[in-house]
């Protein structure tokens, strides 16, 4: 199958063989030089350990290989070629400066079992990155160790448990709501703790009588993703937080929604206990291509004393690592962490400054109600009231045209944009959570807004979505009950 892109007038190939199929005997993409040393009896070296059979690998060209892998590339939806609106994932672009700071030799050349006096310009930017995240959170400690967002969940667990241990109370009970992301409760019950869901009130907020409802002696802490995946910042924050401080019970705020509130809003002004970082969201880390991820945490005073070591320290310019913390959970990463990530968030915080990161949210915000105010007549809003950085809609207002929440996500793949999250967040039936970041312009979300809406006005309910690409819908069912990832050599 061939398109003709009407652009350019280029042909681009659709259809794409496995590699295997393209593999044809004798080729190769590398070119050894003659062996200059004296050759090494293999049979000998590995005795009985070697393979009875040839690997069966493809063989190909380097080009043929290149060509393989650009072609494949170019049927992926991707944030460098357009609209990325997946709500709570914040699919937004990441400065390129950032990537090359982060690439440069003098970064990348770094090993972590290099001396300390070597190692100073790097102790320096995770001491500063770590002071940064203090300020933007409003809160007095930072751990950058954990690797990834729900490993910062999982950390921020370890310390609530430790903290309530160190008091001699082996409390194992975690409040979460509806409204979570589906890692809090995975994150606590791999902790050790037992889950109690809230459901959110009908005006999207947890209530405090819901969790009166719930809390007990055998309660360690709340997870509350603030604002949560309807769009909202909970408006009774302050009264759960003192709820559940006079229960000395903690507040765990999960950060991953915090690309709404950089300098709007401080957790450590409102109670928080412990907030986890998703640096690939907000603080331009990849995102979306596998990672790594960066899941940094910020406590309050009360678990200082649990945060992870070792610990980055300054003194008059000297900077050290400090291991010297007899209550400390330990380490959570091998060495400190993924570094490069860390460089990517530093620069992205020094470039933008205080001003620059409040402008960030704002933009989110305005991105997000400006994208509600052309789709609130189109689609249906199960909840309404004031959104911050996204918006859930539902297919509520459709089902007697034949459309679903799947379907026009699958409709959207053929005006080459990504579909948003579907059926999240649970508490919303058919949920369409559309998230369309700070870094887009209005022209984009305009593109965006009338695919949309000429899917909608236009298009046939009855046909199965996508049909202008190269691949029709998969039958979903069929697929995961016929699994098949195996090929079958030709002989």
């Amino acid at each position: 199958m061939e398109f003709l892109n009407k652009n350019t007038g280029n042909t681009v190939v659709l259809e794409e063989d496995l590699l295997f199929e393209r593999s044809h005997t004798g080729a190769c993409g590398i070119g050894l030089p003659k062996l200059d040393v004296p050759a090494i009896n293999i049979q000998k070296l590995f005795q009985n350990n070697l393979r009875k059979n040839k690997a069966r690998l493809p063989e190909l060209s380097e080009p043929e290989v290149v060509r393989h892998f650009t072609r494949l590339s170019t049927w992926n939806c991707a944030i460098d070629l357009g609209i990325y609106p997946l709500g709570s994932c914040t699919m937004k672009h990441n400065p390129r400066l950032n990537e090359e700071v982060a690439r440069s030799s003098e970064i990348c050349e770094l090993h972590p079992y290099d001396p300390l006096e070597w190692s100073q310009a790097h102790l320096q930017i995770m001491y500063e990155l770590q002071e940064d995240l203090k300020n933007i959170t409003g809160m007095p400690g930072v751990s950058l160790q954990p690797s990834a967002g729900a490993q910062g969940e999982f950390t921020g667990l370890l310390l609530i448990s430790a903290y309530h241990r160190n008091k001699g109370k082996n409390r194992k009970t975690i409040i979460t709501a509806d409204t979570s992301h589906g890692t809090n409760p995975a994150s606590a019950a791999l902790a050790g703790f037992n889950i109690v869901q809230v459901a959110t009130g009908s005006d999207g907020y947890v209530t405090l009588d819901s969790v009166k409802a719930v809390l007990n002696d055998d309660v360690a802490g709340m997870m509350l993703t603030n604002p949560n995946t309807l769009g909202f910042f909970e408006k009774n924050i302050l009264q759960i937080a003192k709820l559940l401080h006079d229960n000395d019970s903690l507040l765990y705020i999960d950060g991953a929604n915090m690309n709404a509130v950089l300098g709007l809003s401080r957790p450590g002004d409102y109670g928080a206990d412990v907030i986890q970082f998703n640096l690939h969201k907000t603080f331009t880390t990849p995102h979306g291509g596998g990672g790594p991820g960066s899941g940094p945490i910020a406590v309050s005073e009360k678990l200082l004393p649990y945060l992870p070591i070792p610990r980055v320290e300054n003194s008059n310019g000297n900077y050290s690592l400090n291991y010297s913390f007899s209550k400390s959970i330990g380490r959570v990463k091998a060495f400190y962490g993924n570094y490069g990530m860390f460089i990517r968030a530093w620069c992205y915080i020094k470039a933008l400054g205080d001003t620059g990161l409040r402008q960030v949210s704002e933009n989110a915000i305005l991105n997000a109600n400006y994208i509600k105010s052309q789709l609130k007549d189109v689609l249906h809003i199960p909840v309404d009231g004031n959104h911050l950085h996204e918006v859930v809609f539902n297919d509520k207002n459709l089902k007697d045209k034949g459309w679903d929440t799947s379907k026009i996500a699958k409709a959207l793949i053929d005006y080459g944009i990504h579909p948003p999250t579907v059926y999240f967040p649970l508490c919303v039936k058919n949920a369409l959570m559309i998230e369309p970041t700070e870094t887009e312009s209005k022209s984009e979300l305009d593109r965006f807004v009338a695919s949309l809406k000429e899917i909608l006005s236009n298009g046939d309910s009855s046909v199965i979505y996508p049909k202008r690409v190269f691949r029709e819908k998969v039958d979903e069912t069929k697929a995961a009950r016929e699994l098949k990832l195996t090929y079958k050599f030709k002989d």
